[in-house]
């Protein structure tokens, strides 16, 4: 009689499973992130219902800055989710959503290279949008300002493309890596 039970794990020594155990600790710290996530919600709410009460006194440039600022919160809101289900499923622990169908079709493939270069991108983003604000608020700007915020979204450009070329030399020279995450 065959049994379906799997094989138990073997067991560890202390050190090792208490070093295995500490990811654990990361757990507060993606809970935090929620909370954060629920503050973004709230943020964008109050933007949405002050653009509805102001409609008609704004014109067309402030209604820009203020949907540019919604869609930065939305931008900054998904950058949250990446790094909250990103990072337990490739630090902490499974998910368990396998075929769900809901599931995000890049957590399928998801490891911390994979996560960095998809964060610098999210940050990119970000700081496209913050830029374009600058831009289109220019006249309210001195130029040091936005000399520097030019300055910072080129060095989040170069850090990107450093960060994908590193993690594409990596994963080809050594394909066992790319298969554990790292």
């Amino acid at each position: 009689m065959a049994s379906n039970l799997s094989p138990q794990p073997q067991r560890m020594r202390p050190i090792p499973r208490l070093i295995f155990a500490s990811r654990w600790l990361q757990l507060p710290l993606y809970l935090g992130l929620i909370v954060a996530q629920g503050v973004y919600v709230y943020h964008f709410l109050m933007e949405v219902w002050h653009l509805l009460a102001h409609v008609t006194e704004y014109d067309e440039n402030k209604i820009m800055l203020v949907v540019l600022g919604l869609i930065d919160v939305v931008m900054i809101s998904n950058l949250l989710i990446m790094v909250i289900v990103g990072g337990y499923e490739t630090f902490v622990s499974r998910l368990g959503i396998d075929n769900h169908p809901d599931e995000p079709e890049w957590l399928d493939h998801v490891n911390a290279g994979v996560l960095k270069v998809k964060l610098s991108m999210a940050l990119i983003g970000i700081s496209s949008i913050h830029l374009l604000k600058t831009f289109i608020d220019a006249p309210q700007r001195d130029t040091h300002t936005i000399m520097w915020q030019v300055v910072i979204h080129v060095a989040f450009l170069f850090s990107a493309i450093a960060m994908a070329w590193v993690d594409k030399l990596i994963t080809h020279s050594h394909p066992a890596l790319q298969d554990r995450g790292l």
